[in-house]
């Protein structure tokens, strides 16, 4: 769908989703600055730069599948000064994705009651609509409680203290297979669909804004 736009719109579009990654990295950071830890600002990754902030493989990944990752901003916990900071940090960046996919949302409303569908000849409704798209699959996606993902340190602290520590061990142990083991066979065997609830919920999520 993403390479069926025109070009146009397609270079615009890849300018939106680094714009989306960098700041869900960007989010990462400045958190885990107000909870006593500069390791990512040290390391020059509390910024807007997005050339500090994007993974290739991750960003080919938002363009094929709609969903994808950055490179993961580095945090030393022992730094921290708030309580269940990690929760904090780690949900800063899934909701800076969504935070930018609701004022969109409120953007594209606002330029269709006017007519303004059309930019300096740029289908901008369209093109909204697909950067709303993206950030909610981003928040989404990077909301899935397995590997290194922002999941992993948002979904424990729902769990009782003795569960939360039996799924952290497994997750250690077996989440980046099983992620990366998810995502192979979403790609590769036909009618299979691990991810196939993000589109859902984000539509959904959408529909409801709109």
């Amino acid at each position: 769908m993403l390479f069926s736009l025109p070009p146009q719109v397609l270079i615009l579009l890849i300018f939106s989703l680094i714009f989306a990654l960098t700041f869900h990295e960007f989010g990462h950071a400045y958190v885990a600055h107000l909870c006593g830890d500069d390791t990512a600002k040290k390391a020059g990754r509390m910024s807007l730069n997005p050339f500090v902030h994007l993974d290739l493989f991750g960003s080919l990944m938002v363009l094929i599948a709609g969903f994808g990752y950055a490179r993961p901003v580095p945090v030393n916990p022992q730094n921290y000064r708030v309580r269940n900071a990690d929760f904090y940090v780690a949900s800063a960046g899934p909701l800076m994705n969504l935070l930018l996919g609701v004022a969109a949302a409120f953007l594209l409303s606002y330029l269709a009651s006017n007519n303004l569908s059309m930019l300096a000849g740029i289908p901008v409704l369209e093109l909204l609509y697909l950067f709303i798209f993206i950030n909610f699959n981003l928040c989404l996606f990077n909301l899935i409680p397995l590997g290194p993902l922002d999941g992993n340190s948002v979904f424990p602290h729902f769990l009782p203290a003795d569960l939360k520590i039996r799924f952290q061990n497994w997750n250690y142990r077996y989440g980046s297979q099983t992620l990366i083991g998810l995502v192979l066979l979403s790609m590769f065997l036909p009618g299979f669909s691990a991810f196939g609830w993000i589109t859902s919920i984000s539509r959904s999520m959408i529909n409801g804004l709109l």
